[in-house]
């Protein structure tokens, strides 16, 4: 089975360190992917980058390593883009995996689910600067050694990926196979919107982790455990 690890805003593909090896270890390959801009790619970043930039980073790993049937994981932010992807790619993938993430409908943008007092404050910080700053880390759930670590490695994600309206197929999306894995302690407010949504909805799977939005970095062992269970 093939793996496709995407991660979330301020993030990059050092994030999954803890969970890549289990995956191999089980005898399969991943891929982590660091998006336009941010992780090691930050030295990219650019006005012009949008969904679509993120999208092609995505669709590129996939093409260039001839992965079929492959899961594709989309963490937080991660969720719009995997959506972007599936949508072309739909006849190369096995299973989409939200990772405590974003699952828009056609024509929203990653900000649609997000309260009017969050829009406006990243709106004016994208305003001044063309970027989202890191947010705290403790926010995900983090402390001591683990939030330090995120903290430092963290860089800022470009803004024009806040509102970019996302047009796709929603029948073509629905199916895949989709799982939702929802980070339960503490619970990220931001996602609130998209935990409701997959109960709401049919053909979602869902599963629980007790740990805070980042689990691949307080709660690896149980990530793993649950993205083997999709495979």
């Amino acid at each position: 089975m093939d793996y496709v690890l995407v991660h979330g805003a301020w993030h990059g593909a050092w994030c999954w360190r803890r969970v890549l090896p289990g995956l191999w270890a089980a005898g399969h390959r991943a891929f982590a992917v660091s998006l336009t801009g941010v992780g090691e790619r930050a030295h990219l970043l650019r006005p012009d980058i949008n969904l679509q930039t993120h999208a092609d980073d995505v669709c590129a790993v996939i093409e260039a390593e001839e992965l079929q049937a492959a899961v594709l994981v989309g963490h937080s932010y991660g969720g719009i883009v995997i959506t972007a992807v599936a949508d072309r790619l739909a006849e190369r993938l096995s299973h989409l995996v939200y990772l405590d993430a974003v699952v828009p409908e056609p024509g929203e943008s990653w900000s649609s689910g997000h309260t009017p007092e969050t829009q406006a404050a990243r709106r004016a910080a994208i305003a001044a600067t063309g970027t989202l700053p890191p947010a705290d880390p403790a926010a995900f759930g983090l402390q001591g050694e683990d939030a330090a670590w995120v903290a430092r490695r963290q860089t800022p994600q470009p803004g024009g990926v806040y509102d970019d309206l996302l047009h796709f197929d929603a029948q073509r999306i629905n199916r895949l196979p989709r799982t939702f894995i929802d980070c339960t302690s503490p619970a990220l407010a931001t996602i609130d919107v998209m935990r409701r949504r997959v109960r709401a909805a049919p053909g979602w799977q869902v599963v629980e982790i007790a740990t805070g939005h980042d689990p691949m970095v307080s709660a690896p062992d149980a990530l793993l455990a649950a993205l083997l269970a999709v495979g």
